[in-house]
């Protein structure tokens, strides 16, 4: 039986009988946990997109990366942008590969750190999600599924060819080229990476619940947000969801996800918190939590936030305090 008490954590026995949010940074804080004491990993991690200077993890240098064009001033949905990627230089094509290295970097402790048949659940970008993939396997965990989120809203960021060719006064290009875009559709869909970590030789999964607490995945609870329990999600963030971070994930899905594969009182992993709505989540649902973020504004609004916080029973369900 896996022990639950406060003195699972490592070195520095961050205290996480009530939660805790650690200043620090993924890969550090993970080293500091205790093999085989985290339930679950629940976490959106970067992208490795360019969304904005913390989610840049390669080392291409090029100097349009993260920059912008004259046709992006003044549109808050243009601020930056990725170099457009064709494969022409080296520098392009170990984008992809480094962001790989990158993952493994932290899974590897990860792994370490979960119960035997525990699933991670992990946020991901299209362009990516196939290296986050690899990343997992290679550090030992099985791909389960993947979830389908879906937005309600998505900015289209796509340019318009004709544009493009009428500011350059060529009005004959601009005319042939009407309704074609350059960029990509809608961003309406975001794949969640459903992976476990495997159950010990000579077990079965019924064993390993009744050892470990997990492996099943609690269906009753997760009809709340999908109501014919697939693996399509779609959700929003409430009128009333404190925006802190750009990327932020809605209260109601990452609630879904901590109740699938999760008990009460059990013990939630995020390694990068962001605007702290894993833990939030967990917190709203009973269970305990941990957390890491090494961005000082953001880890000082979720710490807010995370103490705003309480379980209130309202026609059975949960809902969110917010401090003032």
């Amino acid at each position: 039986m896996v022990n639950l008490e406060p003195e699972l954590i490592g070195p520095c026995r961050h205290p996480i009988t009530d939660g805790a949010l650690i200043f620090d940074d993924a890969l550090s804080g993970l080293r500091q946990l205790a093999p085989e004491s985290i339930h679950a990993l629940i976490s959106d991690i970067p992208y490795g997109i360019g969304v904005d200077d913390w989610d840049v993890l390669h080392e291409n240098s090029n100097s349009a990366y993260l920059g912008s064009s004259p046709a992006q001033e003044g549109k808050s949905a243009f601020k930056k942008r990725g170099k457009p990627i064709n494969g022409w230089s080296s520098g392009d094509r170990d984008i992809s590969k480094q962001y790989q290295e990158w993952c493994e970097s932290w899974l590897n402790s990860a792994y370490d750190v979960l119960v035997p048949g525990a699933s991670a659940l992990i946020f991901a970008g299209r362009r990516y999600s196939h290296r986050l993939m690899v990343a997992l396997e290679n550090c030992g965990f099985t791909i389960k599924d993947q979830i389908a989120w879906i937005k309600p809203n998505a900015q289209h960021r796509a340019q318009r060819v004709s544009l493009v060719y009428e500011r350059r006064g060529d009005d004959l290009s601009s005319k042939r080229w009407q309704g074609w875009r350059l960029g990509n559709l809608r961003p309406r869909f975001e794949p969640i990476i459903w992976a476990t970590k495997p159950y010990p030789i000579g077990t079965t999964i019924a064993d390993n619940i009744l050892n470990f607490g997990v492996g099943a995945f609690h269906s009753t609870a997760f009809e709340s947000a999908s109501s014919d329990c697939a693996n399509i999600l779609e959700v929003g963030m409430h009128k009333d969801e404190d925006r802190i971070h750009p990327t932020q994930k809605p209260l109601a899905l990452m609630t879904a996800l901590v109740e699938l594969v999760s008990t009460p009182g059990q013990i939630i992993l995020d390694p990068f918190a962001g605007s702290g709505t894993t833990l939030v989540a967990a917190k709203k649902s009973g269970r305990r939590f941990i957390g890491f973020e090494n961005n000082e504004i953001f880890f000082t609004r979720a710490s807010e936030r995370i103490e705003g916080t309480h379980k209130a029973n309202v026609n059975g369900r949960f809902i969110e305090a917010q401090s003032s």
